[in-house]
């Protein structure tokens, strides 16, 4: 049974208090510009600052922020209901929940991220790349050459932006997607072999004729979603800083912002989350996510996903009962964001264990903390109304630049999306990386869950990345078990 949080939270206060005040005293120091140090580092245990919660277990990723008031914890259960709860069609007995589809990929938010984990590839069962389950957690984008109005992909004329393989009564589904495995093997420098497995992915059986002949597709796996708050108040100089501090060092990493178009605020802003920095708030996420995902519309969301190929789709019948005119209302939709706003990333643990103080050092050595960059301060998120000011002001350690990458040709997806160019991906969080085994039962990584475990996430990189990933391939076994650890304790 995973540990009671807040009690081991007041357990923990005089030590975590006597932190706080080294953190002070270290703050005139530019500690904002550390990298993952060689030796002992207790302070990146708490891993949100006063946010985090010191939890394990299947629902370590699922705990609000440590420090919510009485009032915002109401507020996250009303949120989590409407989270992880499933929409019906309509027209229904309900009227706070239907409107389903016509489209959609999964019934509520929680069906892609389950317990607000991670996601993983389904799992296939014959030699034609059929998958036991729909693909629920693995998002195709879809788009052809050329820009929408904001500078976005442009949509597929047919499917839209997205494949969605379900679809309400009386609306064909768009169809199935295939997935299977080629090979692809390799040595260590000490002769020790590995083997990596490379998707390949099709569609089948699909509703409405043939794709687009130069039809771009970008699979995407459903992160797990904790910190996502403070990822927003991290402030836009630090992630231009860090671009800045990179085109201005030697060596290839030169990460790049990405500059999105975002709904709610209505103008362009720097992206922070999807796998592409391909969205500026997790209130563009969310609107989107329910949108695209379920077929629920919102405020800046408002028309249904259906392209004009899809006459059944146009005719279905929506749940627009909402006070708005909207499936979900501007409330329902502003706590499901704060919801997702405050879930507290989980504290580090093994900080002092001697093997992954040696992984955290080879970390830094191999380079691979100039893109996973440690540490920030939090500054106030784009809408206050939709968060907690208990984020702001918080020392947390997320390991991520929120930039761009050329990650090579292996990784590369050769889709384009506002400024990420078909090679290019965010540097990823990896704050929880070391529970999603506790939380999901897995260990998929990377941004269609094809790396099986740290170690084979790291052997895809490329590109920018290439010479790091040189420096694993060359350390002994005792030190890539090092890293590996390291990573895990996240």
């Amino acid at each position: 049974m995973a540990p009671r949080p807040q009690a081991i939270h007041r357990q923990r206060a005089v030590r975590l208090a006597a932190a706080s005040i080294v953190l002070t005293a270290l703050g005139g120091l530019g500690l904002s510009r550390l990298t993952a140090a060689p030796q002992p580092d207790p302070l990146g245990e708490k891993t949100g600052g006063e946010t985090t919660v010191f939890a394990t277990g299947r629902n370590a990723f699922s705990f609000p922020a440590a420090n919510l008031s009485d009032a915002e914890r109401t507020r996250f259960v009303i949120g989590n209901s409407f989270f992880r709860r499933n929409w019906v069609e309509a027209p229904a007995s309900t009227k706070a929940r239907d409107g389903l589809g016509p489209h959609f990929i999964a019934r509520s938010c929680g069906g892609c991220h389950v317990q607000d984990g991670r996601g993983a590839p389904p799992e296939i069962f014959n030699r034609l790349g059929e998958t036991r389950d729909p693909t629920v957690a693995l998002l195709i984008r879809l788009s052809i050459p050329g820009t929408d109005a904001h500078g976005g992909p442009r949509h597929e004329p047919t499917y839209g932006d997205q494949f969605n393989n379900a679809a309400i009564q009386g609306v064909k589904p768009e169809g199935r997607v295939t997935l299977r495995y080629d090979t692809v093997k390799g040595r260590f420098a000490d002769g020790t072999p590995y083997t990596l497995q490379k998707p390949v992915y099709g569609f089948a059986d699909l509703g409405y004729g043939p794709l687009h002949p130069q039809v771009m597709t970008s699979p995407r796996i459903a992160p797990q979603i904790i910190g996502v708050g403070l990822l927003e108040a991290i402030a836009e100089a630090d992630i231009l800083a860090n671009a800045a501090d990179q085109a201005a060092a030697p060596g290839p990493i030169k990460g790049a912002p990405n500059q999105v178009w975002d709904a709610p605020a209505g103008r362009m802003m720097t992206g922070r989350f999807g796998w592409k920095a391909n969205v500026a708030t997790i209130a563009h996420q969310t609107g989107g996510a329910f949108l695209g995902d379920m077929g629920i519309t919102s405020r800046h969301f408002a028309r249904e996903a259906c392209t004009p190929a899809q006459k059944d789709c146009l005719a279905a019948p929506s749940g627009q009962s909402g006070k708005d005119g909207v499936e979900i209302d501007d409330k329902t939709l502003a706590d499901v964001v704060f919801y997702q706003a405050t879930l507290a990333p989980p504290a580090r643990r093994n900080t002092n264990d001697a093997q992954v103080l040696r992984g955290q050092a080879l970390f830094a050595q191999a380079q691979c903390a100039t893109c996973h960059r440690p540490s920030y301060v939090t500054q106030d998120g784009p809408f206050p109304q939709l968060t907690s000011q208990a984020l702001s002001g918080q020392r947390i350690w997320p390991y991520t630049d929120l930039l761009l990458h050329d990650m090579g040709e292996r990784l590369a997806d050769g889709r384009p999306d506002f400024g990420a160019n078909g090679r290019q991906w965010k540097t990823p969080p990896l704050w929880g990386t070391g529970l999603i085994k506790d939380v999901n039962g897995h260990t998929r990584l990377l941004h269609d869950g094809r790396a099986r475990g740290v170690l084979e996430a790291i052997l895809w990189h490329g590109g920018e990345a290439e010479e790091a990933k040189d420096q694993v391939l060359r350390m002994k076994k005792a030190d890539r078990d090092a890293l590996v650890k390291f990573v895990e304790s996240l």
